[in-house]
């Protein structure tokens, strides 16, 4: 590939969606926003790979280059400057406040949440120690003038790729999907509505239930999500189909990148299956979550998308190369896969004493009943995303949820005000 890989995300078309993340970390106190741009501005030093604005080069490629600008912390508003805009000094990163809410807003071309969750415990350890002027014990979280990890800035290549036949192919069928709901959260400017959903998991309450039948995080919610959802489906759909990311850096031997490269895998659950007891569902989502994440099958998903890169490399040309992306795009193309549901969890970070400010935090991204889930100290957190307001789905998973005797409470709707890219034309 020619250029980085961070900014192959940026030809895509944000015609329908916005291809950024904003992450909500609520705080147990009002926020500071006098504190908040200080400390906001003393944590970028430990990232310099995100300081950066876009370019365009000769050939029409877009490259990101080292921005010195300040980052821009502002009142949470109605509407919300795009990233790479004058406006939040050409930074693909702005923060924004209101009451105990910060909101860390990214582009998502520059990482996912194994590289952005960092970031944002970097900034708020920092406002913690100079609002409260303590030095909150958390020595997992990276301080501002720590160094860069080991290969924290390197990049995958397609010779670290295997070229080993997938031990495994899987026979894609079309899942079926809330498709009235996305031509309303698209379309119909009566109904459109996006929003996000908050809800907590005492962690103890799900552990009892996942250690009992086979299980882990993501697999349960799974399970609770497809259950759901053999709810509302008519019954000539027959499968409901999980879809997670699947990220590649251990089997790449980048367990440090920021950068966002992801295998996807899916989870097909027979509908008369889901009838069935947990244990039976928790084992059959490992086995084929086992044979999916295998490097010879993730490694085929990730040559793909290098392909892509390398072809969006050949054309000449902004315009060509975006036509190109929009045409050809993995996620959003012609030959685009989907689950029925998109869940993804980062996993379990240690927050360290910065969890006894912070009341939730969750990411919030496109989608329509997609699902991001996080963790802090004891606590689940699971980001519920729709594009129209209703409140059936969320009903129906604390019922699952329920069901299962792992209780949850609910906050929200929130409106998403996910910005979108202001970019160079030339």
């Amino acid at each position: 590939m020619k250029y980085s890989v961070d900014t192959y995300r940026l030809y895509q078309s944000e015609k329908r969606f916005a291809h950024t993340v904003r992450i909500h970390v609520r705080m147990k106190e009002p926020v500071d926003i006098d504190v908040l741009e200080q400390a906001v501005n003393t944590a970028i030093r430990r990232y310099p790979y995100f300081a950066v604005r876009v370019s365009v080069d000769e050939d029409g490629g877009y490259v990101l280059v080292p921005n010195d600008k300040r980052i821009v912390v502002m009142p949470t508003a109605e509407k919300m400057p795009k990233v790479g805009s004058d406006a939040v000094n050409n930074h693909l990163i702005f923060v924004d406040c209101s009451g105990n809410d910060i909101f860390f807003n990214i582009s998502h071309t520059m990482c996912g949440g194994k590289g952005f969750l960092p970031w944002v415990m970097t900034n708020v350890y920092e406002y913690i120690k100079e609002k409260y002027n303590v030095e909150p014990y958390a020595p997992e979280v990276r301080k501002p003038d720590d160094d860069l990890l080991p290969g924290e800035t390197s990049e995958p290549t397609m010779d670290m790729l295997t070229t080993e036949a997938p031990v495994y192919k899987r026979k894609f069928q079309k899942a079926p999907v809330l498709g009235l709901d996305y031509l309303n959260g698209l379309f119909n400017p009566f109904k459109r509505n996006p929003n996000y959903t908050v809800l907590t998991v005492d962690q103890n309450d799900l552990l009892k239930v996942i250690k009992a039948n086979d299980s882990s995080v993501l697999f349960f919610f799974f399970i609770i999500f497809a259950r759901a959802l053999d709810r509302v489906f008519p019954e000539k759909d027959r499968v409901i189909v999980a879809e997670a990311a699947h990220n590649m850096r251990d089997s790449v031997g980048l367990p440090n990148t920021h950068c966002d490269f992801l295998s996807h895998v899916y989870v097909d659950y027979d509908r008369d299956d889901l009838k069935g007891d947990l244990e039976k569902l928790g084992t059959r989502t490992r086995g084929q979550m086992i044979l999916q994440t295998d490097p010879s099958v993730s490694h085929e998903q990730v040559r793909k998308l290098f392909e892509l890169y390398e072809a969006v490399d050949r054309e000449h040309g902004l315009k060509a190369k975006r036509k190109y992306m929009a045409d050809n795009s993995l996620a959003t193309g012609k030959d685009a896969q989907h689950g029925s549901f998109i869940a993804n969890y980062t996993g379990q970070m240690d927050w360290g004493e910065l969890a006894d400010y912070v009341e939730f935090y969750v990411f919030i991204i496109e989608g329509h009943f997609t699902v991001e889930i996080t963790a802090m100290a004891d606590k689940i957190f699971v980001g519920f995303m729709q594009l129209i307001n209703t409140d059936k789905y969320i009903n129906l998973l604390r019922e699952e949820l329920d069901r299962v005797g792992v209780p949850c409470t609910v906050e929200g709707p929130f409106p998403k005000r996910l910005p979108k890219h202001e970019l160079p034309a030339k």
